[in-house]
């Protein structure tokens, strides 16, 4: 993928507008466009990684800030306390179609167990 075919750095630069839920110099966060739950919400680093394990040997501390800016992002939302899942989907077999790291968050209501399928993107 180049980089001007890659969604989110065009939803970084502008070129495409978004729901922005939060945004710093290094992550910024939107509200997925097909949301899987009530909240629904991506966390992406503004530098493209391909997946979570090209970042984690990238970068740890960005990778931690996304986990941290999850957190925040959860308790803005109000759903902290009654527990959210944060998932990376790594490589196709995962699910990931959109190939620059980014974290889901979801939250907002009882979510099951892990076997109903991958959550694409």
């Amino acid at each position: 993928m180049s980089d001007s075919d890659n969604l989110f750095l065009r939803i970084i630069d502008r070129e495409i507008p978004a729901d922005i839920v939060f945004e710093n110099e290094r992550v910024i966060a939107i509200r997925d466009i097909n949301p899987q739950a009530p909240t629904h919400v991506l966390v992406i680093p503004k530098k493209r990684y391909r997946n979570a394990a090209e970042l984690a040997a990238a970068d740890a501390q960005l990778l931690g800030e996304m986990v941290t800016v999850a957190h925040q992002i959860a308790e803005q939302e109000g759903i902290a306390e009654s527990g959210y899942r944060l998932l990376f989907n790594t490589n196709q077999d995962a699910g990931q179609t959109i190939f620059h790291v980014h974290l889901h968050l979801l939250g907002g209501e009882w979510l099951g167990g892990l076997t109903g399928g991958p959550i694409k993107g």
